[in-house]
């Protein structure tokens, strides 16, 4: 009996510890007020960050994926990812995303806008016949995307399941995503994956638990949708919140 409760209090103090891991970053985000929890959507900066070439005087065709805080509570866990696209010769971008209020939806936007008040960060930007290359499959991947319709914050498929699952269909669009893109890692029925750059491997039990392994991405342990990691080749650390902390 004894060394029962003894096994009983260890567990319950390394969950406790875990739990402790997984919140930290969360309540640091809002602590330091990156996560915009107290604004209104109504009132929040949807303007251009600057980040994309002007649509009129750049001719090449364009590819570029960015994420932002989600908004609201969940942006203390969380960023809301996008897939900005201009083919050759027009003046002007698309949008392609899935939100809660419309599901999957392409529009003409500026590509860099910041999300309800968050600074947009750029992963992908692909130029010229790159662009040209992605964008040739993209309409037909778009069909394709079995979630349209859906939407579910935690564990997913939400925007960004949309991302990572269009990274993964589209050759030569290989992305690392943010280790707070939490989502990234519904694999829509599937267990075994490519990690959206490409480098490796990930498994994963409908987003709530699962393990990559790649080059790129390091080693991540998804713990609840929650992101901890570490990456030797590029020095650093992931945090659930925080994300990626050290060499970028």
């Amino acid at each position: 009996m004894r060394r029962l409760l003894l096994w009983t209090g260890r567990s319950a103090l390394l969950m406790l510890l875990l739990l402790a891991l997984l919140l930290a970053g969360p309540v640091i985000v809002v602590m330091t007020g990156e996560a915009r929890v107290g604004d209104t959507w109504y009132g929040s900066d949807r303007s251009s960050a600057g980040l994309a070439p002007d649509a009129e005087t750049h001719p090449e065709a364009v590819v570029q994926i960015y994420s932002a805080r989600a908004f609201g509570w969940r942006g203390a866990f969380a960023v809301h990812t996008w897939v900005a696209t201009k083919d050759a010769g027009a003046h002007s971008y698309r949008i392609h995303e899935v939100t809660r209020w419309r599901g999957l939806a392409s529009y003409h936007a500026s590509p860099d806008r910041t999300w309800f008040g968050s600074m947009p960060t750029l992963h992908a930007d692909l130029r010229g016949d790159e662009a040209e290359a992605v964008l040739h499959h993209l309409e037909q991947a778009l069909e394709r995307y079995p979630h349209a319709r859906d939407y579910e914050a935690w564990p997913g498929p939400n925007s960004n399941t949309f991302t990572a699952w269009l990274i993964r269909e589209i050759p030569g669009l290989q992305v690392e995503l943010p280790s707070t893109a939490i989502g990234k890692d519904y694999l829509s029925g599937r267990y075994l994956a490519p990690v959206p750059s490409g480098s490796g491997y990930q498994f994963s039990i409908h987003g709530v638990a699962g393990v990559a392994a790649a080059r790129r991405e390091g080693l991540e342990f998804n713990i609840l949708g929650l992101v901890l990691g570490v990456d030797p080749l590029r020095p650093a650390v992931k945090v659930p919140g925080l994300g990626r902390l050290g060499r970028q």
